[in-house]
């Protein structure tokens, strides 16, 4: 993942209080951390990033009312919530579940985009497009339909790693994300004839009616909250047969959670109800990890729906 996130208090000398508790924090002392933190935020009151790491400290030392005190305050002090202390305070059960912060997931992926590939791929033998190509082929042979799509979409496209997966399979792509450096590292793949700088709703729902065969989201949904805009605009676009595919982080509870990687895990049950509510037919979801999490297979699905 991106090295983390620091917005500097404009204080020298917190700053460097900052990078000293960050070092015992890694080193795992995290009582000395958390006095140089509360040092750092007396002298700078809107230290974002000393309250989020106090946050952090504060949970890994099972205060939960101290570290819900200090995402509140890192949130106040950053409102665009870059660090993402709105996911912390879902985790903890402070907050509802919710969208995310568009701030945090455009900063996180503009952090990430040099290594991505090499972190997803190499370190957690991500899979995910792979399993979207034989599942979508697996759906187009049931329904003894060809597998190739005049125009597809590419929902969070980041890298173009899907659209890599669906090459020979797709005459045109068009590929959406947020991120501004994803976007240029998927430019040069040279696999898209149309790439946007957007959030996966926004980006969807610009497209026209009926204009897409097939819609891809990759390791997408995971930062998604509420599935069900997303794939009531993808019904939309798609014309009639269309398929979208996706994948998902999943848990045995009931609805959407906030994982332990600040990813979104929805049920099965949450995932088919809003295919349902979308008016898509679902063809197929398979219990399928993407993506290991701490070299074990992350819980996951592979989805594959239809528009009638």
């Amino acid at each position: 993942m991106p090295a983390r996130l620091f917005l500097s208090s404009g204080d020298l000398v917190a700053d460097r209080r900052y990078e000293f508790a960050r070092d015992l924090q890694l080193k795992g002392d995290l009582v000395a951390a958390a006095d140089l933190l509360e040092q750092a935020i007396e002298r700078a009151p809107a230290f974002a990033s000393a309250w989020f790491t106090l946050g952090e400290i504060r949970k890994q030392l099972g205060q939960r009312e101290a570290a819900i005190a200090a995402f509140l305050a890192a949130r106040d002090a950053d409102p665009g919530d870059h660090h993402g202390a709105s996911l912390r305070l879902m985790q903890l059960g402070a907050e509802a579940v919710s969208a995310m912060p568009a701030a945090y997931v455009q900063t996180l992926f503009d952090q990430y985009a040099p290594r991505f590939e090499s972190a997803l791929v190499g370190d957690l033998d991500y899979r995910g497009p792979a399993l979207l190509f034989k599942a979508v082929l697996s759906v187009r042979a049931s329904a003894k339909k060809p597998a190739f799509f005049k125009h597809a979409i590419d929902l969070g496209c980041g890298t173009g790693l899907a659209a890599g997966a669906f090459a020979t399979n797709v005459d045109r792509f068009t590929g959406i994300d947020i991120s501004s450096r994803m976007i240029e590292k998927a430019r040069s793949t040279g696999l898209y004839a149309e790439l946007e700088i957007a959030d996966m709703l926004m980006g969807i729902s610009s497209k026209p009616d009926a204009s897409a065969e097939l819609i891809l989201a990759a390791d997408a949904m995971i930062y998604v909250a509420d599935l069900g805009p997303v794939l009531a605009e993808a019904r939309r676009v798609l014309v009639a047969g269309g398929v979208i595919a996706f994948t998902t982080e999943t848990h045995d509870g009931e609805g959407v959670i906030v994982g332990d990687g600040l990813r979104y895990a929805h049920s099965a049950a949450c995932v088919r109800a809003a295919v349902a509510a979308a008016g898509l037919i679902l063809a197929q979801l398979e219990d399928l990890s993407a993506r290991n999490e701490d070299n074990i297979p992350a819980p996951g699905l592979v989805a594959v729906a239809i528009k009638p």
